[in-house]
């Protein structure tokens, strides 16, 4: 694992919509010195708040990962920061002209090629690490999720899910070397729901930025094409939407037949990099 922190070479902007908010947003990643870790900066605020990317900042969870620090709120930065720890950058600046980040595609390859677009840049400045002496257990049996924490001499993840659906099985993945396995592997996959859960997101306030270019919908319903258009009409969606034949709407391909479990670990990643340190552990999850 690297010894030393990185950061960018140069500033780089991208433009989009948030999921959630549906509000358009550029992001711009900014160089920063040596142990300034990671802070996002509303400059559409008075006063450009700063809010620290560190798990003291984090105030929800529901729907993604939110951050605040005072009346300053960013929302659904777990992308973000996956591609921020999955290229192992230490120290960024990352400016927010909205309260939210593009989704992009829904994966975290528009932030990935984007920062190596800018260049990755090795500092003069040794990187800490937290080594995991001894094994971990954590367990959510109202959401059904238990993780197990290992040592390891580098940082590993394998994950498994089983959301009793026909359309996704049972799921499992793994990463081993992060450097050789992130950008390739798992940056690109995106995000997924069930078509039983849009309506209730939508009417949660939720997902006003969403559509079928950005998350892969999976059918769980017995109503057939009847309910996909219900729904269509409900949310004033513009998309065309067909139940198909693989269990998706639209028979979207895939992009890894195992696409939705990489994108569990892809959240895992950023949502770890709130740790404020990089980890040597052995990560197992199931949901």
């Amino acid at each position: 694992m690297l010894e030393k922190q990185r950061t960018i070479k140069k500033s780089i902007s991208l433009e989009g919509t948030g999921l959630h908010t549906g509000n358009t947003a550029k992001i711009t990643f900014k160089p920063a010195p040596p142990d300034s870790g990671v802070r996002f900066v509303r400059s559409d605020l008075d006063g450009h708040p700063s809010i620290i990317a560190d798990i003291d900042h984090v105030v929800d969870i529901s729907r993604g990962t939110t951050l605040a620090d005072g009346e300053a709120k960013v929302y659904t930065v777990e992308h973000v920061l996956a591609a921020i720890s999955g290229l192992q950058i230490d120290n960024l600046e990352i400016e927010l002209t909205s309260n939210e980040p593009p989704v992009g595609d829904g994966s975290a390859l528009p932030y990935v090629e984007k920062l190596l677009e800018a260049g990755i840049e090795t500092q003069d400045a040794e990187r800490e690490y937290l080594e995991i002496d001894s094994t971990m257990s954590y367990s959510e049996p109202d959401r059904a999720v238990d993780i197990v924490v290992t040592p390891s001499d580098t940082f590993r993840i394998t994950f498994m899910v089983d959301y009793k659906n026909p359309a996704l099985g049972t799921q499992y993945t793994t990463l081993i070397d992060l450097e050789k396995e992130f950008v390739e592997e798992f940056a690109p996959a995106r995000t997924f729901c069930f078509l039983s859960e849009v309506e209730m997101l939508r009417d949660a306030g939720l997902i006003k930025g969403g559509g079928l270019d950005t998350a892969v919908v999976i059918y769980d319903s017995d109503k057939g094409q009847v309910e996909v258009d219900r729904i269509r009409k409900a949310l004033d969606l513009k998309d065309e939407a067909f139940v198909g034949e693989t269990g998706i709407i639209n028979d979207i391909p895939l992009r890894f037949y195992n696409e939705p479990v990489r994108h569990k670990a892809l959240d895992l990643i950023g949502d770890l990099f709130l740790i404020g340190v990089p980890i040597k552990g052995h990560i197992l999850a199931a949901r």
